[in-house]
């Protein structure tokens, strides 16, 4: 092997470290280890690809990685811009426009004001303030809901304020003299203005924002989230509904349908809810779950042939306080998508506690990983996906040696195609936590992102070589700009 073959091998596998470091971590607690050193492994490894790969972690930006990495990307692309060429210069805008177009504007708020903490003002950043503010569709609505982190960009960029629908100065007045104008003919505006002595205006604003204004006049919880059933998002009438008089979960959830959420999002749903609430409603929930998952699996739907699946139901998989079940939500997500990947009665699924009514799952009991690969095996699957977050303990090891003797003994001409997929980052590994040198393994944040990620997989496994990798990013980093809504600023 050449010096230059090997250095090209050594690239490629810390790509992969962290594209899934990228996918799954987010500097906050798991099961395992503290946010402490969640946080002190990502600062290292951002800092790490940045330097040496410069490309490639601009690229990542077009990949299936989580907001919280994307921002820091982000971040470090614009705080550092003297270390890329002017052609690296145009690449990275266009990527960090198509990324800041997805990203929830909470965080691109909270982005800017991390620039301006930086001090980064140069011509690049202040274009790409000023495109993204430009883009959003209700300037008076950002500044009511987001109002400190608008008047942030605004004022570190230095840009001109889009009144949109308000009339002129009116904005201006809002985000820096506030209190200064008797009224504002903005409807919403006006609505701010009055919330601060009128109940009546509370219920016209944004959820967040009127939460505020509730409480300062003494509303009662209750009365005041059923006026604001209207106004509110999905996701926030899921979020609240427990606080709605003790209503039965599908009269709390009157209003929103379920089969339109996102596939994680509803498994997480799911197991927010007691068991007899889950029996009570199996047809609904079932039906929700399935829909989603038919929807993520889009043309791949029943073409996985025969698919056998190991879900870790663990008790490590109740995840932490700021993930609460966050892995087995992704395990009971995946089951549904690869029941829908699967050809029809060609699905095998084997959870680790044994469970087999996959809406009663529940974080419990050890991990015996090896025990249920053995199994899943034994139904002579063209796949065998597994869901785990690595940590096989019952006995310690097992599942790694039985997928060492099977891909060396029984099945050298890879017959079965087994991945490992892993939701929980590993600080101290630097990577998330793999069961076989033999058996590629891949970050997994959304079950969404299962077809995509099981193709990345494939470079980890030695199969595919580092010019294959860079072509795939490639692609993706073209495909993900093409589909933007802007080109970005160059």
């Amino acid at each position: 092997m050449t010096t230059e073959t090997f250095a090209e091998l050594v690239a490629a596998e810390d790509v992969l470290l962290f594209v899934n470091a990228a996918v799954t971590a987010t500097g906050q607690r798991e099961f395992h280890s503290a946010a402490g050193r969640q946080q002190l492994s990502l600062d290292f490894l951002h800092e790490y690809v940045r330097v040496n790969y410069r490309r490639v972690y601009a690229a990542s930006l077009a990949l299936d990685i989580n907001d919280h990495n994307a921002v820091r990307i982000v971040q470090g692309l614009l705080e550092y811009a003297s270390e890329a060429s002017p052609a690296e210069k145009r690449a990275e805008g266009r990527l960090i426009a198509a990324r800041l177009a997805k990203l929830p504007p909470q965080r691109v708020y909270r982005l800017f004001r991390g620039l301006r903490a930086a001090k980064v003002n140069n011509r690049r950043t202040r274009a790409i303030m000023r495109d993204w503010l430009a883009a959003r569709p209700d300037p008076a609505h950002d500044a009511v809901k987001y109002r400190a982190g608008l008047r942030t960009a605004v004022r570190h960029a230095h840009l001109p304020l889009e009144d949109g629908a308000a009339p002129a100065g009116e904005l201006g007045a809002f985000l820096f003299r506030p209190g200064k104008l008797p009224r504002y003919r903005h409807g919403l505006l006006d609505a701010w203005r009055r919330a601060h002595y009128e109940q009546g205006a509370v219920a016209e604003l944004p959820f967040t924002v009127a939460e505020g204004f509730a409480a300062r006049h003494g509303m009662k919880r209750a009365a005041f989230l059923e006026r604001m059933a209207p106004r509110m998002t999905r996701l926030e009438r899921l979020r609240t509904q427990g606080q709605r008089g003790g209503a039965a979960p599908q009269e709390r959830a009157a209003g929103t349908d379920l089969t339109v959420m996102p596939l994680t999002r509803l498994a997480l749903y799911v197991l927010s809810l007691d068991a007899p609430a889950r029996l009570r409603h199996r047809a609904e929930l079932t039906l929700a779950l399935r829909t989603a998952a038919r929807r993520a699996a889009g043309s791949h739907a029943g073409r996985w042939g025969r698919v056998a699946a190991v879900l870790d139901d663990s008790y490590s998989s109740s995840g932490s306080g700021e993930k609460r079940r966050r892995p087995l939500a992704v395990a009971l997500a995946c089951h549904f998508l690869l029941e829908a990947l699967a050809a029809p009665g060609a699905y095998a699924p084997l959870w680790t506690s044994g469970v087999r009514d996959p809406l009663l799952v529940r974080p419990w009991g050890p991990t015996p990983l090896g025990l249920r690969v053995l199994d899943a095996l034994e139904h002579g699957p063209e796949r065998l996906v597994i869901v785990s977050d690595g940590w096989d303990n019952a006995p310690p090891g097992l599942a790694g040696e039985v997928l060492r003797v099977w891909r060396t003994r029984l099945d050298p001409g890879r017959s079965t195609s087994v991945v490992h997929v892993n939701p929980v980052y590993d600080a101290d590994g630097f990577d998330v936590r793999r069961l076989s040198p033999g058996v590629p393994t891949a970050g997994i944040r959304d079950a969404e992102d299962l077809p995509a990620l099981v193709e990345i997989a494939q470079f980890s496994e030695g199969r595919t070589g580092p010019a294959e990798l860079y072509a795939y990013l490639d692609r993706q980093v073209a495909r993900f700009v093409t589909a933007a809504p802007s080109g970005g600023p160059l």
